[in-house]
């Protein structure tokens, strides 16, 4: 295979590499030179002079940032984050244990807000100045305006205290039992399990946090949408084409929506990403025992090796999210994955 076909992904590697080191580098920084003691932290007020300098003497507090450093990045190439100062466990264990259910929110949220904003952004675009396109913009704005956690609060008001159509709590019912943890999902651990009634209940306990996550980024995709849609439709090509004949709602879905969902789809891998930070909120209001709630709690207690590997999850998320959604740009146009072999 000739070089210039693998130069675009060796150099994409590169980029991988090299954002994911920087980051490593500026966050294993950041949560060193912290204010407070962080062995004291961990062992508490009372712990001895003696017991605090051997808790530093193991985590190598004591050698300068750099040695520090290097002895982290030695143990993570093995696997091994290092231990939390707050659980006593390697934050490695931890992250596999709280991750998923964070990540089966998102997952979830993100499914919501995809079909959500492709369909509200769609119709505001397709019937631009009309009542339903005042509508949407209505609700984009309101969407936008009104934090995740107050989206929260109102939903559990309304769903679950008043309507009681919802639960509020938890990730399953207390009657129900947890199914044995293979891919740590709940829902396809149910399903693999062979329990749909187990699957039909994380399902409803889904709804409402995924919901109160996804709500403020369906309002900017779906006006994201519309705006492209609404400057797209003056273009030339729409008029030849509604010239011919050809019905309004093919020239929308297959001449009008792809070419003004790219911008949407840039920004929906930005905001699959901030759901790991807006998790946080939502996570403690649902009383969801997720990543989030664990990552707050690493900062709020000076975890050193729990902050550096909270920050690296999430960055390798990023990059693999942006990674995607380049694949996909490049595929609903051409050109720009033309344009990124030519560089």
């Amino acid at each position: 295979m000739r070089w210039s076909l693998l130069r675009p992904y060796f150099s994409r590697v590169v980029q991988i590499i090299v954002t994911l080191f920087g980051l490593s580098v500026l966050i294993f920084i950041i949560a060193r030179v912290l204010p407070g003691n962080a062995a004291r932290a961990a062992l508490g007020p009372r712990a001895s002079e003696a017991a605090v300098q051997a808790l530093a003497k193991s985590m190598h507090l004591n050698a300068p940032i750099y040695v520090q450093y290097l002895y982290w990045l030695r143990d993570a190439f093995s696997g091994n984050l290092g231990e939390s100062l707050v659980t006593f466990r390697n934050v490695s264990t931890d992250i596999a244990q709280f991750l998923p259910a964070t990540l089966e929110l998102v997952l979830f949220a993100t499914i919501i807000d995809i079909v959500l904003a492709l369909l509200l952004g769609t119709l505001a675009g397709r019937y631009s100045n009309s009542w339903i396109d005042n509508l949407v913009r209505i609700f984009s704005y309101a969407g936008v305006s009104v934090p995740s956690f107050v989206v929260a609060i109102f939903l559990i008001l309304i769903f679950g205290y008043y309507g009681h159509i919802f639960p509020t709590f938890g990730e399953l019912s207390p009657s129900m039992p947890t199914p044995p943890s293979v891919t740590g999902f709940v829902t396809i651990d149910a399903l693999l399990e062979g329990r749909v009634d187990i699957f039909v209940d994380a399902i409803s306990h889904l709804i409402l946090p995924a919901l109160a996550l996804a709500v403020g980024n369906i309002a900017q995709e779906a006006r994201i949408l519309r705006s492209g849609m609404v400057e797209n439709v003056r273009k030339d090509y729409i008029a030849s084409e509604r010239s011919h004949g050809i019905p309004e709602t093919t020239i929308t879905l297959e001449y009008l929506l792809k070419p003004s969902v790219i911008p949407t789809v840039s920004i929906m891998g930005l905001d699959f990403a901030s759901l790991f930070a807006n998790a946080f909120l939502v996570e403690t209001i649902f009383n969801w025992p997720g990543f989030s709630a664990y990552a707050a709690n690493a900062i709020l207690r000076k975890d050193l090796n729990a902050i550096v590997g909270v920050v690296m999850v999430i960055g390798i998320i990023f990059v693999l999210v942006n990674v995607l959604v380049d694949i996909i740009v490049s595929h609903l146009d051409p050109r720009i994955g033309m344009a990124q072999k030519a560089e």
